[in-house]
């Protein structure tokens, strides 16, 4: 049985999309299977960040209300094989519930190695179906103290999931400096163990407006941090990524 594993925040602009992105595209590269799931209804853009912009032409809520069967709606990455997406609609639909989304969500876990959900940010209803049928969530903050105030929140409403991670993204050197902050200072006002560090990185908007996956840039930077993650989910043991 696959793995569903919430990705979220409890802002927007973190960069959660991104992160989605390259590590589902990393885990696709070691040989596993993986469904994006954009959960972002309305604003998505999980598309962009894999390189598939606008092949999608259903969307999970055809599928989680029955219109449509997974293996139909799911889109195959041209170039990465084992990696697929799964769209967001454009609006809520009224029939759309917790219990349907849980259903699609089993039955993506008997086709896949990994579904990886990108949620919307914010507490609300969106955020509610991304986090219903997880099996473990990760948590996308900034070194800024709104982000990780916002992170502690999104945390209290996940004590459900027996695994919750923590990811810093977006991190920079001077910016660290200048605040006289640590990584781990970042872990402790979240709350939560650390399973990756980002550096601030042009090549994440380089590929999205390329439409590239961010893999495509090599292991380096943002690119080598989301494969580093990757392996974590992996169970593999890998030193996290210093930025000094």
């Amino acid at each position: 049985m696959g793995t569903v594993v919430s990705i979220t925040s409890g802002k927007g602009g973190t960069g959660k999309t991104s992160i989605t992105g390259g590590v589902a595209a990393s885990l696709a590269l070691m040989g596993r299977t993986v469904l994006c799931i954009d959960m972002d209804i309305g604003l998505r853009n999980l598309d962009i960040s894999l390189g598939l912009n606008d092949r999608a032409l259903m969307d999970f809520s055809d599928v989680a209300l029955g219109r449509c069967p997974l293996a139909r709606a799911a889109v195959a990455h041209p170039a990465l094989k084992g990696l697929f997406l799964l769209t967001s609609p454009m609006t809520m639909p009224a029939s759309l519930t917790p219990e349907k989304v849980r259903a699609l969500l089993d039955t993506a876990r008997t086709m896949y190695d990994y579904v990886l959900i990108d949620s919307p940010a914010g507490l609300g209803p969106g955020f509610r179906l991304a986090i219903c049928g997880a099996d473990r969530a990760i948590v996308i903050a900034t070194n800024d103290a709104s982000s990780l105030r916002d992170a502690q929140r999104t945390v209290a409403e996940l004590d459900q999931l027996r695994q919750v991670h923590l990811v810093m993204n977006r991190i920079q050197t001077r910016l660290l400096r200048r605040l006289r902050a640590t990584i781990d200072d970042a872990m402790d006002a979240a709350g939560l163990p650390l399973i990756g560090v980002v550096p601030e990185d042009p090549h994440v908007i380089l590929c999205a407006n390329l439409g590239q996956p961010l893999t495509s840039r090599g292991q380096r930077g943002a690119a080598l941090a989301c494969w580093n993650i990757a392996r974590r989910l992996e169970g593999e043991r890998v030193p996290i990524m210093r930025i000094r």
